[in-house]
């Protein structure tokens, strides 16, 4: 979405009628700032573009003159009149949010900062191979975390110096922001910089975390690798991220599990696929060959008249799946090897084959177009 292309019908983007009320507008804009508030739809890109327009729509039919030059001569008469909305000055949606709604939030409450933060998410990657995809384990990981810092137990101080009152918020921890806009004087709820929201400020700051309360240290956990868990998957660890400031909690770990391609197998959802070389006499007459399973190998019998390309499947060779339930299937694709540097004697034998060879020994049971549609796929996979 971009406000730079012609404006949208502010009736259109609040979904109202034209004859809406102010009491309709107020709440149909309400509604749609919940939907588009960053703690509810925080993974749409749009989101602030979104409310940008639903804001500058807002501002048009809550005021009555602006409705009024908006019904008669639409958004040109409105820009003709000086109207010229601009949200660029606020930092976030969350800034935009704390404005309009005087540093409420459309759920009711006090919206922007509510005291401590969170700990921040962190994210480390492990590699596995496909045995223990297929299987599971447990593997260590090793990463940077912040922790509370043990010498002052996280609040800032020096152990046994005092914690005063912050002189700027007067321990409340927030300021009150006063911000010019085309619309007036609004008014959010920011956190105060001095003692960055804890409304407390250490007297002799602590000497290992110099008074942040919280220090990086290298960190080691076992991680259970589900079977079954695919190449890209993470794993999510609750509480196990950087922690948070004092009285907040810890943010989430994720596992990124990146799976070792295999060069026997191609994997394809829960199947496993993989080729075996047949010699031409056994494709011909038949016989048993080892093919390559994810536990080692496994005895498969090779039909008389096999050809290339052909596919034996043994069930239940696969991968497990994440949800239980059946486990995926191996497919073992026929390479029918053509023998090559041939001996006389070996061409001789060869050759009084093919005088013998008939019509019927021949004859496919597939038709051209199909060996091609086969040969195409394969060669796309």
């Amino acid at each position: 979405m971009s406000r730079t292309s012609t404006p949208r019908d502010p009736y259109e983007v609040l979904g109202v009628e034209r004859d809406a009320s102010e009491q309709q507008i107020k709440k149909a804009f309400r509604a749609l700032a919940r939907e588009l508030h960053p703690d509810v739809n925080a993974h749409d890109p749009q989101a602030e573009e979104k409310f940008k327009e639903a804001a500058e729509a807002y501002e048009i039919l809550s005021d009555s003159e602006r409705r009024a030059t908006y019904d008669r001569y639409g958004h040109e008469g409105l820009r003709s009149g000086g109207f010229a909305p601009n949200f660029d000055a606020f930092g976030s949606i969350g800034d935009l949010f704390d404005a309009f709604f005087g540093g409420g939030s459309p759920f009711g409450g006090r919206a922007g900062w509510t005291g401590p933060t969170t700990g921040e998410d962190a994210a480390v990657a492990v590699e596995v191979d496909l045995l223990q995809a297929a299987t599971g384990a447990r593997v260590e990981v090793s990463f940077e975390a912040i922790e509370r810092c043990e010498h002052c137990r996280g609040n800032g101080a020096e152990p046994g110096t005092p914690i005063e009152t912050c002189e700027r918020c007067g321990g409340s921890g927030q300021l009150q922001a006063v911000t010019r806009t085309p619309f007036g004087q609004m008014v959010r709820t920011v956190m105060c910089e001095s003692c960055e929201g804890d409304g407390r400020i250490a007297s002799q700051p602590c000497s290992e975390c110099r008074g942040r309360g919280r220090m990086a240290r290298a960190r080691t956990l076992e991680v259970d690798i589900p079977a079954g868990i695919a190449d890209g998957q993470r794993i999510r660890l609750s509480g196990r991220g950087h922690a948070g400031e004092a009285g907040a909690p810890e943010g989430d770990l994720y596992v990124l599990v990146r799976v070792r391609e295999d060069e026997r197998f191609v994997r394809e959802g829960e199947d496993l696929i993989t080729a075996l070389d047949v010699p031409a006499p056994i494709a011909s007459l038949g016989g048993t060959l080892q093919a390559p399973t994810l536990e080692g190998t496994a005895a498969i019998e090779v039909p008389q008249g096999t050809q290339p390309g052909e596919v034996i499947t043994l069930r239940g060779g696969g991968m497990p799946s994440l949800r239980g339930g059946r486990r995926g299937d191996l497919k073992v694709v026929m390479n029918v090897v053509i023998p090559r540097r041939l001996s006389e004697e070996q061409r001789e034998l060869i050759g009084r084959l093919q005088e013998t060879l008939t019509e019927e020994n021949m004859r496919s049971e597939e038709s051209m177009f199909a060996k091609l549609r086969r040969t195409l796929r394969s060669h796309s996979g």
